[in-house]
This record gives structure tokens, sequence and C-alpha cells, in this order.
């Protein structure tokens, strides 16, 4: 992904969108940029620097950044969700519920996860997935394959894990070596145990009504359930989802509407995206373009949930860079009247869902109630 220019919403200065091929700690599938499916942040309709900032040509110049009109329409900084103290709480519950299963039946939920090669990244998040199973108490199994192993090879784990009455979950560390079809990869995961929930049929199941899926993909459902533990309520409400990726604004979108939300999709060819947004009582920006949303985006009242996690240079870090969401949070909390910070909001409830899938997992399997 090329290098964008953008308006730093913190400061008088301008910012520069670090190249995700020169940051460790980021890597893309399909044009989306994942931490391993925690977050996301650019969704494959957004694969360039130009039809991004195409999606975002209305953005306001730096001199007409806040209205004077949201400015005296909102009345207090919005509400922070708290992604990590909602996680924590659903951690706990999982843990709880992980015990008892162990007691009744003496059974316990597992989660198989298969990474090729040693990039750093990969190894960091396949660590902190095995640190979030010990919490919980859900047991964690690793296969580790070489740069040069072959797709069979691969497969061949995943097969096995098909078959093992232990494993409940299965997940392939992403991204895998150019050398292999991720598609023909993924599709041999049993829908049984395809915890991410991205299998066609589960999809499908979400999108059909009276219809339930195997599981939901972890972020939409982790983006819900905030909103549901906020106490903020959903029916009849106008959403609108910014992104349309099969990771998260798909899904999500598809989430809202069975929620009884009127829902639209902003994309890179919607028209008057800003105008749409404005209109929604609940916005979900999962576009994967740092500080995109502004307050001239945002209904005052509204509720917004970020989904993006952009790294930009900052000379002033340790690290040489920050983390933004694609949602202006400085003007935006000035506007909404609660939104998810970033990093802190839907980041740590994405793996939350893994675990709480991996559970629903385990105690369909042995009609577990």
């Amino acid at each position: 992904m090329a290098s964008m220019i953008f308006t730093d919403c913190s400061s008088s200065t301008t910012a520069r969108l670090l190249p995700l091929t020169r940051n460790p700690l980021f890597r893309s599938r399909d044009g989306v940029v994942l931490l391993r499916r925690l977050v996301t942040l650019a969704p494959s309709n957004f694969s360039s620097s130009r039809r991004a900032l195409t999606f975002g040509s209305s953005l306001p110049s730096p001199s007409t950044r806040v209205t004077a009109s949201f400015a005296t329409e909102a009345s207090a900084t919005a509400k922070v969700i708290d992604g990590k103290s909602i996680a924590k709480q659903i951690r706990d519950e999982i843990s709880v519920e992980v015990a008892r299963m162990k007691d009744a039946i003496g059974v316990v939920p597992g989660l198989a996860v298969i990474i090729v090669g040693d990039r750093k990244d990969s190894a960091t998040y396949v660590r902190n997935k095995r640190k979030a199973c010990e919490s919980v108490g859900i047991t964690s199994f690793e296969v580790r394959l070489p740069e040069d192993a072959t797709e069979q090879e691969v497969i061949k784990h995943i097969s096995e894990f098909n078959n093992d009455s232990l494993v409940h979950g299965i997940l392939v560390q992403l991204p895998l070596p150019s050398h292999m079809n991720e598609t023909n990869i993924l599709d041999v995961v049993s829908i049984e145990k395809d915890v991410d929930g991205f299998h066609p049929l589960n999809m499908g199941c979400l999108a059909m009504r009276d219809r339930e899926p195997m599981f939901v993909p972890c972020t939409p459902k982790g983006c819900i359930e905030l909103l549901h533990r906020s106490g903020i309520t959903i029916k009849g409400k106008k959403a609108v989802v910014v992104g349309r990726s099969n990771i998260v604004g798909m899904p999500a979108a598809l989430l809202l509407q069975n929620e009884n939300a009127t829902v639209s999709i902003v994309h890179s060819r919607t028209p008057n995206a800003e105008e749409l947004t404005r209109q929604a009582d609940i916005i979900i920006a999962a576009v994967g373009v740092p500080n995109m949303v502004r307050a001239n985006w945002i209904k005052p009242g509204a509720v917004v949930i970020d989904v993006g996690i952009n790294p930009v240079e900052d000379a002033k870090s340790p690290r040489g860079y920050r983390l933004v969401g694609d949602v202006c949070y400085e003007e935006a909390c000035k506007v909404a009247s609660a939104i998810t910070p970033v990093p802190g909001g839907v980041g740590p409830m994405t793996i939350a869902m893994l675990l709480d899938n991996t559970l629903i997992s385990a105690k369909r399997a042995y009609n577990f109630k």
C-alpha cells in the first residue's frame, strides 16, 4: 500500500500514513490490513491510496474541520466505550463457563492455530492467542511449519485438526507465504470449527432471515456486543457502516439489520458519503483510512464504533509511529454521544469473541447447555 498524506486532526501539522510493507506489525490479506483479524484496517475496496483518497474526497480542509453548528450542538464530551473493560468482563464469563463444562462433562474447549514461516509479527499474534486461551482455561494447540512448507502439508494438519475431538476451533495464521493459495487452504477448515466465521455458509446464513450461522465473524460480533453492553439501543435506529469488506463491513451491516436497524453501507463508489453518514444514529467505521470520518460526518448525539487502527508516523513516539482510527477522535468526541477509542476499543473485543466462538463450538459438539 502506498503512503498517503492526510490531515492529522490532533495538530496543525500533517502526518504520513506508514507504508504497511515497512511496518512489521501489520500485514494484508485481500487488501485488508489485519492484526491477524483482531482489527481491520483496509477493506479490499480501498486497495490503493488513490481510491481511498477518492472515497475521502469530501474531507474538510483544516480551516473547516469542525463546523460552528456541531460545536454548539454538542453539549458534552462523548462517553468513551471502554473495549478493554468490556472484553475483560466477557473473558471472565467465558472462564466460568469453561470451568463449568469441565466439571460437568470433563471437556475443555480447544483452539488450534497453524503458523507457516517465521514472521515475528505472526509469532507475536500466536503467542497472544495462547495467553488469551490460558487466561480462560481453553486448551491451545499449535503447529509451526517452515516458510517453504507446501500447501499439502498445511492441509494435512488442518484435516487432522478437523478430525480431532479435542479441537473445537481452527485458525490458520495469516498471511501465508506467497506460494500458497490462501482460499484453497482456508476452505479445508471444517465449518463446525471455523471460529473466524468466514465460511461462505456462515456468511450466507447470516444474510438470511430465520437462519443462524454457526459462528459470527469476531470483529463485527464484538462491535454489536459493545453496543449491547453499553446500553445502546439498535432497534429502529439508522445505522451506517463505512466500508464493505467481507471481514467487517458486510457482516457488520448484516448484524445491524438483524438487530432491526435501518442500514446503509458507505463505500468507495458512494456519492455524498459525508451527507449519508451524517444521517446515522450509529456509525461503524471500518475503512482503513486514518481520521477519515470527521465531525461534520457525524450527527450530534450519534454513537461511533471505530474499527480502524492505522499506524501513522510520529517522531515524538519511541516507536516512530502512533495508532489512529478511521474516525478523527478529537473532533468526534465533541459531537457523538458515545465513541470507542483507538486503541482500546474494538480490538480487545475481537479476541474475546474468538474465545467465545471456541466455547460455543465446544458446547455445540457435546450438546452442552
